[in-house]
């Protein structure tokens, strides 16, 4: 039996890591935490009766309990909740897929209770990587990734030492709007931005794929992981979303993981690493693909895709303002309150005015979120 806590287990990745438990029984959920869906949340509750749940908004959280009163689960809210959902005793491996930074705080608590990390928040490393790598080298703890691309390049890298990668060859869709022009960006809707070819996913990421800027999150993150320079990562447009990522060797030889696309795969690998499992899902047949094509990225036109790397090769608190101007400037798109290519014109206001401190302290990667959306806020309403 292996226990688990899944933070965030309303979203895309938590409902799908659900399934997984469903399909296997040496799975037991210890915790399940939410943001405000407590409708779905409670069905999750009796469904696995995990010993507490946990929902970030308080209100909705009484709400809960009154609903769970009947289970003997415990109800707990606000960030406290979700630490303590945490670094709940029982749990060996926490799921962390909640959106955003608010899963900065709950992934140091979960390290520092010596719990291996199941890791689909990237904002944890693009933000506080710094932070987040020694403290788990500290406590022994594993951070195993659950994105696509990542899990495909710690298959591929199988043990070999970090001194041995030529390259990281991390492949990108390119979204919905794949050889669009800017003028044409101009004039994309919401409904178009959440059409995604190949991968379903959550609305905000969804967005974060159409702009690029999921792929400059992803390289931020990768460099945490594979201790890497991030010049040293190849970005590579592949649209059939067949090679999920590869890593180039010293000595020439190219090793990638494939797969059809299905977030399933990398979900259960974290969960079970380093056994694999079988998993129910549809195989690839290369006769079926025939032809995988590859492409060079346009950061000229997808302008969040090169604000991403410039903030990366910034470093400091610089990809918080980044990461934390480009969730408000996702949000006001998604609220049809400013236009698709305004998203990377927020990004670009906020880095030119904010100034990156050197070695951000978690009180200082949060200040600098604040201060990135009162700066919106002030200019954009």
């Amino acid at each position: 039996m292996k226990n688990i806590a899944v933070l965030g287990s309303t979203g895309s990745i938590g409902t799908q890591t659900l399934e997984i438990v469903r399909n296997n029984p040496e799975l037991r959920v210890t915790a399940l935490c939410a943001g405000s869906n407590i409708e779905l949340l409670e069905r999750q509750a009796r469904e696995f009766l995990p010993d507490l749940v946990a929902v970030y908004e308080p209100d909705k959280a009484e709400t809960l309990s009154l609903r769970l009163r009947d289970t003997g689960i415990s109800v707990l809210s606000g960030m406290e909740g979700l630490k303590e959902a945490a670094a709940h005793p029982k749990a060996e491996i926490v799921v962390t897929a909640v959106v955003g930074m608010i899963g900065i705080r709950p992934t140091i608590t979960a390290i520092e209770a010596g719990k291996d990390i199941a890791l689909a928040n990237k904002e944890t490393l693009v933000t506080a990587g710094h932070i987040i790598m020694p403290l788990a080298k500290k406590h022994g703890v594993r951070i195993l990734p659950v994105d696509s691309e990542h899990s495909a390049i710690f298959q591929s890298l199988n043990g070999e030492p970090a001194e041995k990668i030529a390259s990281i060859i991390l492949t990108a869709s390119g979204g919905p709007f794949r050889g669009k022009t800017l003028s044409e960006l101009r004039h994309m809707t919401v409904q178009d931005a959440l059409k995604h070819p190949n991968w379903s996913m959550g609305r905000k990421i969804t967005v974060d794929s159409a702009t690029m800027v999921n792929k400059g999150l992803e390289v931020m993150e990768a460099g945490w992981l594979f201790h890497v320079p991030t010049d040293l990562i190849q970005v590579v447009v592949h649209p059939q979303s067949i090679l999920h990522s590869a890593v180039e060797f010293t000595d020439g030889a190219v090793i990638g993981q494939m797969g059809l696309p299905d977030m399933k795969l990398p979900i259960q690998y974290a969960l079970f690493y380093p056994d694999r499992k079988p998993l129910p899902v549809k195989r690839l047949r290369l006769t079926d693909i025939k032809c995988l094509t590859f492409e060079e990225p346009d950061p000229k036109t997808f302008r969040g895709f090169a604000l991403a790397l410039s903030a990366a090769k910034q470093g400091g608190s610089m990809p918080t303002v980044f990461n934390a101007a480009n969730e408000k400037a996702v949000a006001l798109f998604l609220q049809e309150k400013i236009g698709f290519t305004q998203i990377a014109e927020i990004i670009g206001f906020c880095m030119d005015k904010l100034p990156a401190l050197r070695e951000p302290s978690v009180e200082d990667i949060l200040q600098t979120e604040q201060e990135t959306i009162r700066l919106i806020e002030e200019n954009w309403r």
